[in-house]
């Protein structure tokens, strides 16, 4: 059997390294799969580089890190929120690259208003956290919007404050990505056949009711996690890896 290639793409202001020991439980769920994990320009490896303003910016920085690890496609793509958004726009620009892909908690202009994709309550915490909070009160933020099962999010918080000072997503970055993901807007027909999607009804970022109008319209398999948030792999991975599982072909 062919070695099937997976890659993983994370959302706003953060890097491959924020998936923790999912690929690890990935890995040994599906032990013939290759796990590539790939940064958005500004973040993680990439954290020198300026992010694109666009989404499209971003699929062509994805297929060059692809080229440049010489990956012959099609590959399946893992992807959340930001980045779920980038694989969405690759699968438009070019379809034959990807042959699956698993979207979580996403959402997009077109589809939902601005209020859904992301809740009013969090407006001033996340651009206090782009432009004013230190490190260790940006990453302590953001643990406590996007997850809501996680038990350890102190201790998580401050290995998470290692990776900001040794790889830092600038402000100007954080605030491209963020330009970029509120112009980004659905494309007209659905861009691909083989996508489940994900949600987590306990998101306090962005309504759920996001990926069900992505997935009624496109008619993608959608599953619902009853109380995760929108770190869906961080509050419940071995959900994710079950869902997959059961979605993928036999």
């Amino acid at each position: 059997m062919a070695q099937t290639t997976w890659v993983f793409l994370r959302g706003l202001i953060r890097q491959h390294r924020h998936w923790e020991d999912f690929p690890a439980r990935f890995q040994s769920a599906f032990p013939d799969a290759r796990i590539i994990l790939l940064d958005l320009p500004g973040n993680g490896d990439l954290y020198q580089h300026e992010s694109p303003g666009s989404i499209s910016g971003m699929v062509e920085s994805v297929r060059e890190q692809l080229d440049l690890r010489n990956v012959q496609g099609p590959v399946n793509v893992l992807a959340l929120s930001l980045g779920a958004m980038t694989a969405i726009e690759w699968m438009e620009r070019y379809p034959f690259d990807i042959e699956r892909a698993v979207l979580m908690n996403t959402s997009l202009r077109g589809m939902s208003s601005f209020t859904e994709r992301m809740r009013p309550e969090n407006y001033l915490d996340i651009l206090k956290s782009l432009i004013f909070n230190s490190k260790v009160e940006r990453e302590k933020l953001i643990l406590d919007i996007s997850t809501n099962l996680y038990t350890h999010k102190a201790e998580l918080a401050e290995k998470w404050v290692g990776y900001a000072r040794a790889q830092p997503t600038s402000r100007m970055n954080g605030l491209r990505q963020l330009f970029a993901a509120a112009t980004y807007t659905a494309p007209e027909a659905r861009p691909h056949e083989h996508v489940m999607m994900l949600q987590s009804l306990g998101d306090h970022l962005v309504n759920p009711v996001c990926s069900t109008r992505i997935a009624e319209r496109w008619r993608w398999p959608l599953v619902s996690h009853p109380a995760a948030g929108h770190d869906l792999t961080l509050d419940d991975g071995d959900w994710v890896i079950r869902q997959i599982k059961h979605w993928l072909p036999h």
